[in-house]
């Protein structure tokens, strides 16, 4: 799922699942999107945009939110307009975690699981969670401001399994750390 791409201006990350059976709690899939300062690219993140928040300048919003996975298409949307954000930040970090309030779910038990990341008509990235099945949440794109201020992507999925609150603190260590 990599992909060398230089100069990203303006991204839309897209995630679909199938709802609950009839009866089971809901499916809920949310965008989480981390965004680090150039002193500490890896430290904590300066701001996280998810289902109730956005950032302060209005760079990074979630156009979408489902809590069920109910209707067509995709089901959660979130905009990364990286071209007009501040130099003051290094690296965007996007992640999915599913809610746990009802009880520990993973990707492999929630049907037709897809993320997309688009730049316009062209596709970054695809992936269905596949490869992490037993995950709760999973890092799929980072984005990182080279030397000269243009932005870079690197997608690959990585799992995590925990809540959506230590995802959301855990989602920008390197892998490994």
């Amino acid at each position: 799922m990599s992909t060398p791409n230089k100069d990203i201006e303006k991204v839309e990350v897209r995630v679909k699942w199938d709802p609950s059976d009839f009866g089971e709690p809901a499916n809920d899939l949310d965008i989480i999107a981390a965004t680090y300062g150039t002193e500490a690219p890896y430290g904590s993140p300066v701001y996280l945009v998810h289902f109730d928040s956005r950032s302060p300048d209005g760079t990074i919003t979630l156009n979408r939110d489902s809590r069920t996975g109910q209707g067509f298409g995709f089901d959660e949307v979130m905009t990364l307009e990286l071209d007009r954000l501040s130099d003051a930040y290094a690296r965007v970090v996007v992640g999915v975690a599913i809610q746990q309030r009802d009880g520990h779910k993973t990707f492999g038990q929630i049907g037709h699981t897809a993320v997309q990341i688009r730049e316009g008509y062209t596709s970054l990235a695809e992936d269905d969670f596949s490869a992490v099945p037993a995950a709760t949440a999973a890092v799929v794109a980072e984005f990182v401001r080279d030397t000269s201020g243009a932005w870079g992507f690197h997608g690959s999925v990585r799992g995590f399994d925990g809540d959506p609150g230590s995802f959301a603190t855990e989602m920008g260590n390197r892998p490994g750390a």
